[in-house]
């Protein structure tokens, strides 16, 4: 009788909370170039939650690619794009708050198809928190062993020494890809699970000497699926 009252408590106390940690939300852009679905990352719940709200409130609807560099990302999220006309510049509006910053190195890294919180330079920016709703996808490029040498020296002074590159991270740039140079240093906080010919067609387009696509690039609709 102990025994089954105990594992009646478990299903209803510790089990539930189990499932709660295991669920990952899955938001889907519906773009004008595509569709491209995300997985958000428990680990990093304060992005998540963030997201998640501006996702559920429509923020996202509209917005601009803003910023896309070629073998780099596609930088997204900042509503004072919504409304621009093409060859408008991007004002350099002020944002309501902050994310704290959630680095999960080496958890959580720059692989092709990461998800991360775009933000402001260390010089003004030095916790290195996040813009309240600006983020990027990573597109960038393969790397071999001596490019990726040159590149944990840079990571290591920007960084400390604090961030290195693992052996596993390491074999996925040489293979899949990223930007290995931001690692440690930005909040990955998810990654795309659908949608990466998307994802690079918008990576691709053509773009004046601010880095934005000289024919706009939006998010017409963003959705919670998941």
């Amino acid at each position: 009788m102990k025994r089954l009252l105990f594992t009646l408590l478990f299903l209803l106390v510790v089990a539930p909370w189990v499932y709660a940690q295991e669920v990952r939300h899955e938001v889907e852009f519906v773009t004008t170039k595509g569709t491209i679905r995300v997985m958000l990352y428990n680990e990093t719940p304060q992005h998540r939650d963030n997201f998640l709200r501006l996702v559920r409130e429509g923020y996202y609807d509209g917005v601009l690619f803003h910023r896309v560099i070629n073998r780099f990302m596609i930088q997204t999220g900042d509503s004072a794009t919504r409304h621009l006309q093409a060859g408008q510049p991007v004002p350099d509006l002020p944002e309501a708050y902050k994310v704290p910053a959630e680095i999960r190195f080496p958890q959580l890294y720059h692989k092709r198809g990461a998800l991360a919180a775009a933000r402001e330079g260390d010089n003004v920016n030095p916790e290195r928190a996040s813009s309240m709703s600006q983020f990027y996808i990573v597109y960038g490029r393969i790397f071999n062993d001596a490019q990726l040498d040159a590149t944990q020296e840079r990571i290591s002074k920007a960084t400390g020494g604090k961030a290195v590159l693992t052996p596993e991270q390491r074999q996925v740039y040489k293979t899949i890809g990223g930007t290995p140079h931001l690692d440690g240093q930005y909040t990955v906080f998810g990654e795309v699970v659908e949608g990466m010919s998307t994802v690079e067609d918008i990576e691709f387009v053509k773009t004046d000497n601010t880095d934005r696509p000289l024919q706009d690039v939006r998010i017409l609709r963003a959705r919670v699926v998941k």
